[in-house]
């Protein structure tokens, strides 16, 4: 069983505001994700990127605004229905099950597409226990091999090195079919050769699978690589938006990650970040 990916979603953000009591964590954001694309959300730490992201995921539910998807309004939905609707997503601290193995942490992304019952799974038998297989073997052919973690497979993920367990992370939303890819940090903590093994999987993933893709992300210079379209949020409210060479020019860009808006600066502290890694 080899399914064709999902057709890729296009994510509206339309006028969002989101406060805790007092505090604004989100005012007034409004951007585009286009299907098929990369877009990269960043921004200084405080700046709102996570609580942007919980918002699409369906963690938190905004005081004002409307999430499209696919021109469907989904702010109301809670995150199992947006998982069945194609959104999947990674976590900065990786929640994974450590005690089970790769294979077994991968199947169940798939649970929310799964369509025998709990008892007809406990049972093993007859359409679970087809479906069982097909699943298996789909993911032990699309996504095992795609990220090539066939060698480790059998492994439980506690055991694993934390390069390799964000790499199982992906795989996970990646067996949830997604139509949308949400990517919290893909590449936190990781040395300079498994940021780009990393990078080159996302880039893959778009490619190949035509997923479209939001990630959250400080590594700036990973960001100017493989990005379509960069979001920049400073103190809860979008500063820049547009192209990688775009946004890494704008001087409020600049005054928000260095305190000046000498664009040449910031390009210095890239460079710096990719040469140190």
């Amino acid at each position: 069983m080899n399914e064709a990916p999902r057709e890729a979603g296009r994510l509206e953000v339309q006028g969002l505001s989101l406060s805790f009591g007092g505090l604004k964590a989100l005012r007034d954001v409004s951007f585009a994700v286009e299907a098929g694309s990369i877009t990269a959300l960043i921004g200084p730490n405080g700046a709102g990127k996570t609580s942007m992201f919980n918002c699409i995921s369906g963690f938190y539910r905004p005081q004002q605004g409307r999430i499209l998807f696919d021109g469907e309004n989904v702010t109301a939905r809670h995150a199992p229905a947006r998982a069945k609707l194609g959104f999947a997503r990674t976590f900065q601290n990786i929640a994974l099950f450590r005690g089970m193995t790769v294979l077994d942490n991968i199947k169940l992304g798939r649970h929310a597409h799964m369509k025998s019952n709990a008892l007809q799974a406990l049972a093993y038998w007859g359409a679970a226990r087809r479906e069982e297989i097909a699943l298996r073997e789909e993911i032990e052919k699309r996504i095992i091999d795609f990220l090539e973690i066939n060698h480790i497979r059998h492994m439980p993920v506690g055991s694993l090195p934390y390069g390799l367990q964000k790499r199982v992370e992906l795989a996970r939303a990646l067996a949830m079919k997604p139509r949308i890819l949400l990517l919290d940090e893909p590449v936190a903590g990781m040395n300079r050769e498994e940021t780009e093994d990393m990078a080159r999987f996302i880039l893959d993933v778009k490619e190949e699978w035509g997923t479209t893709i939001l990630m959250v992300e400080h590594d700036m210079g990973m960001v100017m690589d493989i990005s379509d379209h960069v979001v920049v949020l400073n103190f809860g409210q979008v500063i820049a938006q547009g192209l990688p060479s775009e946004v890494q020019a704008d001087p409020r860009v600049v005054e928000a990650y260095l305190g000046s808006g000498d664009p040449a600066a910031l390009m210095k502290r890239i460079n710096e970040t990719q040469e140190a890694a």
